[in-house]
């Protein structure tokens, strides 16, 4: 009973998916099930439903699936006649104010790309520019690091000198001492 269940429940949901799907002539399984069970509960008077009386429940059921399809396609047809020089008009209106919005998107990117454009160029400026002072900045250091020790250079070289000049002070004044001594 619960396979007969899940069977005919997968069948129905397939059987659901659109009515217009299935061939006129052929009903679906689950139809078929069902009128089975109903003919199965109402069984005439010996127990086994004639031939012409499922023709006939077949009949009026296709009949009436074919009514209710043809209704709403000649309202849905009717109202969609009607609708179509709206609906185009409607869709023309929409795709021009589209165009316009893309127009607009279109200036104002070239807008934004020319300021992205000029805002670069600045910053290469600015960059080129602070690279120049940079290595400027670099040389004159250099230069007064190089004048730095050629100073420190000198000022030992000066020192020394002093150092010189007052021993050759002292020797001078020595010798100076002795020549008077030896002429006395």
């Amino acid at each position: 009973m619960s396979s007969l269940y899940s069977r005919s429940k997968d069948l129905s949901s397939r059987s659901r998916k659109s009515l217009s799907d299935s061939p006129p002539s052929s009903p679906s399984y689950s139809s078929k099930t069902s009128r089975q069970d109903r003919a199965s509960s109402r069984p005439d008077s010996s127990g086994v439903e004639s031939a012409s009386d499922r023709q006939s429940a077949r009949t009026s059921t296709f009949t009436r699936r074919e009514n209710r399809l043809a209704s709403l396609s000649k309202t849905e047809d009717d109202s969609a006649s009607k609708d179509y020089k709206k609906l185009y008009e409607d869709a023309l209106t929409e795709n021009e104010k589209l165009k316009s919005r893309l127009e607009d998107s279109k200036q104002e990117l070239t807008k934004i790309r020319s300021q992205l454009d000029r805002v670069t160029q600045k910053q290469d400026r600015i960059s080129e520019r602070s690279t120049t002072v940079f290595e400027s900045e670099k040389r004159e250091k250099e230069a007064l690091e190089k004048r730095v020790s050629d100073m420190e250079e000198e000022f030992k070289v000066l020192t020394e000198l002093k150092s010189d000049n007052q021993r050759l002070k002292d020797e001078n004044g020595a010798l100076i001492r002795v020549i008077s001594k030896l002429s006395k």
